[in-house]
């Protein structure tokens, strides 16, 4: 039996809103487990973290992370490590009087920008993105999603943005339609996996709040679950989508993200020299020890 240090976090939660739990293992170097552990602790965790996250310190002021859903390993998992960082920061006096840290994922070096100071929030550089056409019909999408294709909005164009997952990014006409879709969980799985795809992101520019720029949704169905309420990657994703299509001149923003109309989740956007960055803070839900068996 193993015994590690474990936190449930919630990640980018506000006082309207519960944010998107994580799960958070702290281990003492990269060698504390295996794939194999880390993939059980996360099969473990589902239907009560979206993922879970595994960091240990290499040196001072960088870190390893690692990540898994319930179904494997995922590359990139933006709510996780602001979940992670936000919290270790907090936590650590030494930390806290850096402005900047290094995080390394399986396939990039990236930055935390430390905002708790005086915005109570942690920035992650997002991965450099990659973007891919994709051949598909708005009616195979719409019928992916549940729903009537007269609700995606033609004046922008479908698109894959890759900053550490695949994300296929949807207009949506408005903020009704955008809370009303309700995907089933294995015909929206297929249908990514079909077209190499990890992640579905919709926007609407109609928010609930009118100081907020989108509201988005982000649907997960390859990871197991359908929904991610609050997500780093795919508004991350989503901001790159504006940059190049100059919908967004990189200045600060907030995002409302998830289906529920006033309880929504925020995530906050800036862009840097082209290079995206999500923000946010978090809320410790749960601390204690995980026993692996």
């Amino acid at each position: 039996m193993k015994k590690l240090k474990y936190k449930k976090i919630d990640a980018f939660a506000s006082s309207n809103s519960s944010g998107n739990p994580a799960g958070v293992v702290y281990l003492k170097s990269f060698n504390d487990i295996n794939a194999d552990e880390m993939q059980q602790i996360a099969r473990e965790q589902k239907g009560f973290v979206s993922e879970v996250g595994f960091i240990w310190e290499e040196s001072e002021g960088s870190f390893g992370l690692r990540y898994y859903s319930s179904e494997r390993e995922v590359e990139f998992c933006g709510h996780a490590t602001i979940a992670i960082m936000y919290d270790l920061i907090k936590n650590r006096a030494d930390l806290l009087a850096k402005k900047q840290l290094i995080i390394k994922t399986k396939n990039d070096i990236l930055h935390v920008e430390n905002h708790i100071p005086g915005n109570d929030s942690v920035f992650i550089t997002a991965p450099n993105p990659k973007y891919r056409t994709l051949d598909v019909k708005k009616e195979e999408i719409a019928s992916a999603l549940h729903a009537d294709a007269r609700i995606i909005d033609e004046r922008f164009d479908i698109s894959v943005v890759n900053v550490g997952l695949e994300t296929l990014i949807v207009s949506i006409k408005n903020l009704e339609d955008i809370l009303h879709v309700a995907p089933e969980l294995e015909i929206l799985n297929a249908f990514c996996k079909n077209l190499h795809v990890d992640i579905v992101i919709l926007f609407t520019q109609e928010c609930f709040n009118a100081t907020n720029s989108y509201r988005t949704r982000v649907f997960a169905a390859t990871f197991g679950y359908l929904e991610d309420p609050a997500t780093g990657s795919g508004n991350s994703a989503f901001g790159h989508y504006l940059l190049k299509r100059n919908m967004w001149n990189g200045e600060p923003m907030n995002i409302e993200q998830n289906g529920l109309k006033e309880n929504f989740n925020t995530v906050k956007l800036i862009a840097k020299e082209g290079k995206v960055l999500f923000g946010g803070g978090a809320n410790v839900k749960i601390d204690g020890e995980y026993f692996l068996t």
